[in-house]
């Protein structure tokens, strides 16, 4: 088997945690959250900001390597509200805004938590 593609690091971890607020599939908040695959490991889906969403033990565990739409059906949570949210995530993925790795400030975007001021001011 290859390698798994891990580009995910501690600092978009955090960033993920903070835009969903807690654990994206039930929304349970302020409890410890896991890293989990939207498109599990064994299905194709790798480690990166756009496969990764914070889930509460409890959904993790449950979910395991299930197809997630079919797994949000069958544990009768809001199949549309993740699905929407996670659209609008990914699209904020493409926004100046973006998470962006690691000490790669760059001019109009997020750096952390504090924003790079693009040239010329504004």
């Amino acid at each position: 088997m290859d390698a798994v593609d891990n580009d995910l690091t501690p600092l978009q971890w955090s960033q993920i945690r903070a835009a969903w607020g807690g654990c994206a599939y039930c929304g349970a908040a302020g409890v410890p959250l896991q890293r989990d695959c939207v498109l599990p490991l064994s299905r194709g889906g790798r480690y990166t900001v756009e496969n990764i969403v914070p889930a509460c033990r409890s959904c993790n565990a449950s979910k395991s390597n299930d197809e997630v739409t079919g797994w949000l059906r069958r544990k009768k949570l809001d199949e549309r509200a993740f699905l929407l949210r996670h659209r609008a995530y990914l699209d904020g993925l493409a926004e100046p805004t973006a998470l962006i790795p690691e000490g790669a400030a760059q001019p109009g975007r997020v750096s952390g938590y504090t924003e790079v001021p693009a040239p010329g001011g504004a």
